[in-house]
């Protein structure tokens, strides 16, 4: 099947951590300085593919960039490390853009890419941040509003939480939906709205065929604990670099030099969200978990809250900061909502007036300026 649309090319770059795969625009000019380049992260269970529409519609003096990350696509798929949190993915994200000479520029992550720029920007400077349906700064599961852990072995977090059917059909590249479990079925259920409709969803289903299942990439390693629901993370795979042991990124606030950020989100995203079904916590205190042991020893992580709490706490230590809640979307915005994302991106990146000027979508929210 041909996954790449048009207009778009792959190529790959050879770095000293690993071979990473990229996408970019055929028509695109190397050349195109810093300030007029974004790249773009993709999410768990997911790849560059998952880009294309978005890097079609961007105006054609943008230089336009998709990487997959290790374990996804067609990038080497090297063990993640799950002990430094993202950082594997984002010390790979610093090596190819070393090589393609992009020294800063803007980014977008969505889901576990939003964890893994806000980690880059901890660690590197950057124009500016997107965050489309984030990870919270405090990670996966397992945390109070505050980020508080609620166990000392994040029991209920990470690799433990993959339904090991889904993990076997896409090990097997099941691309259909007689199953629940499938990852088609699993794309209209939990990464899209229900009203979402598409020409490319073959597309966007090989690019979560192409996640690897080898052990240290998806879901990752797991070990037993006395604690309900009797499960943790253990120390490698993509799932468990996200849990709150190992994760957090809420540090950005006290960055001396405060890019602006963009959080993107949808009302309907039901793995983000502050009552996300992909929280065991929230399935026990539903009675899809049985023996949940109550909302003081394992409360449902408030994930949207969290984000908006540090994004706030950024904002009020100097920080540009825009939210945009999309009414009725799901957790893939820029799929969903394509015109909304976009015209929220170009603001982002200074290409056209900030989302607050003068006629904002009903959606956006600027949560403060350092205007």
């Amino acid at each position: 099947m041909q996954t790449l649309l048009d207009g778009i090319s792959a190529r790959l770059i050879e770095t000293p951590r690993l071979t990473v795969n990229i996408l970019e625009r055929i028509a695109d000019d190397p050349a195109t300085p810093a300030d007029r380049t974004v790249v773009f992260v993709h999410g768990n269970v997911s790849s560059s593919l998952i880009w294309q529409e978005v890097m079609q519609d961007l105006p054609g003096d943008l230089r336009a960039i998709a990487v997959d990350l290790r374990g996804y696509g067609d990038t080497d798929h090297e063990p993640v490390d799950a002990t430094r949190g993202v950082r594997d993915f984002s010390d790979d994200l610093h090596a190819v853009l070393d090589a393609l000479q992009v020294p800063t520029t803007h980014l977008v992550g969505w889901a576990l890419g939003a964890g893994v720029v806000m980690q880059y920007a901890l660690d590197h400077p950057v124009l500016s941040l997107t965050l489309e349906s984030p990870v919270s700064p405090y990670g996966f599961g397992g945390t109070r509003r505050d980020g508080s852990r609620l166990t000392d072995d994040d029991a209920g977090c990470g690799a433990g939480t993959a339904n090991p059917d889904f993990v076997e059909r896409l090990t097997a590249g099941d691309d259909g939906d007689e199953a629940t479990t499938s990852p088609r079925n699993v794309f209209r259920a939990t990464y899209v709205a229900p009203e979402y409709r598409t020409d490319h969803e073959d597309v966007w289903i090989a690019s979560m065929l192409s996640t690897s299942t080898a052990t240290g990439n998806y879901p990752g390693d797991v070990v037993n604990t006395d604690t309900w629901p009797g499960f943790a993370p253990g120390t490698i795979g993509a799932l468990n670099a996200i849990v709150p042991r190992y994760f957090d990124v809420s540090g950005i606030v006290s960055l001396d030099r405060k890019p602006p950020i963009l959080w993107v989100h949808g009302t309907a995203d039901v793995i983000v969200s502050d009552a996300s079904f992909s929280d065991v916590n929230q399935l026990g205190e539903v009675g899809v978990i049985p023996d949940w042991p109550g909302e003081q020893a394992a409360p449902a992580q408030p994930m949207v809250t969290q984000t908006r709490d540090v994004l706030g706490a950024y904002a009020a230590a100097g920080g540009d900061v825009v939210e945009l809640a999309l009414e009725g979307i799901g957790h893939t915005p820029h799929l969903e909502g394509p015109a909304k994302f976009r015209h929220a991106l170009l603001a982002a990146i200074g290409y056209i007036g900030r989302p607050a000027d003068p006629a904002p979508p009903t959606e956006a929210i600027v949560i403060a300026s350092s205007d």
